[in-house]
């Protein structure tokens, strides 16, 4: 946790092709990470997957991204390059949707969610580190809320296309579409100019000439603040009481119809529901 705050100045203003190719960047991924989900419990029971070893899979996924919080946030706050971390974690996502396509044997989908559920803790935390490289701290609120916008809007989009694509086609296509949706999103991130993204704005440090490690506070702190605490008991509670219910629905429906009528429904509810949330 970084203690010296960024000041604003005229160098912390991006250019409009960096601006927009993190709005690329945040459009694609979020269509991308559609393709998980509700679908794969629906594509999963259409392989004769046993309800028990779906909600295995995907526990074991969820704790994989729970357990590399901690670990991604060490790594992007030493990495000089945040650009280079969104990439290698965008490009494992297209990685696991493809395993998960070609091979829906019981191990290569374990490893598939495994590795989606790893780079998802990247990915959610390189996106703001890149952000507040890009932009500084007094401005990355409105960043943030940008981010959200697009993000939420690649995966309305997305899930409307892929869950049109798994009723004409198959189930199997939809896993095909999130890999491919990662080719713009790494041509976007790409886009972004790497001079603009400063290390000094993106970890705190108020001299943003040295690239060394900022002043930090002893993490002990983080169990005497009370609003955090609060903060972090409320998305605790909301994970364990809404979270999962999609993935539950899925597996519920999945076994009782054949035509793939309520595909689209199931995961256009989830995005419309993060797009009300920005």
């Amino acid at each position: 946790m970084t203690m010296t705050p960024q000041p604003l100045s005229a160098e912390a203003a991006p250019s409009d092709q960096s601006s927009r190719a993190l709005d690329g960047v945040n459009f694609f991924v979020g269509g991308a990470l559609a393709g998980f989900g509700p679908y794969v419990t629906v594509f999963l029971g259409e392989q004769d997957w046993r309800q028990e070893d779906i909600g295995f899979v995907l526990t074991l996924g969820g704790i994989a991204g729970l357990a590399t919080q901690y670990p991604a946030g060490e790594l992007l706050d030493a990495a000089q390059s945040k650009r280079l971390v969104l990439g290698l974690g965008v490009s494992a996502v297209g990685l696991s949707a493809l395993m998960m396509g070609l091979w829906p044997a019981y191990a290569v989908v374990l490893i598939a969610l495994l590795l989606q559920g790893t780079t998802g803790g990247f990915i959610g935390l390189a996106i703001p580190a890149v952000s507040l490289g890009l932009v500084g701290q007094p401005a990355l609120a409105e960043r943030l809320g940008r981010n959200q916008r697009f993000q939420s809007a690649g995966s309305l989009v997305a899930a409307g296309l892929m869950g049109a694509l798994g009723y004409v086609l198959s189930n199997r296509i939809i896993f095909f579409a999130a890999a491919l949706l990662v080719v713009p999103a790494l041509i976007a991130l790409t886009r972004m100019r790497s001079a603009e993204v400063d290390f000094g704005r993106s970890v705190g440090i108020s001299d943003r000439r040295e690239p060394t490690a900022s002043t930090r506070a002893r993490r002990a702190m983080l169990w005497t603040d009370r609003s955090l605490l609060a903060f972090a008991t409320c998305l605790f509670l909301f994970q364990i009481a809404n979270a999962s219910i999609l993935p539950l629905i899925g597996g519920t429906l999945s076994p009782s119809y054949v035509d793939g009528t309520l595909r689209s429904p199931c995961r256009c509810s989830s995005s419309c529901r993060r797009s009300w949330s920005c």
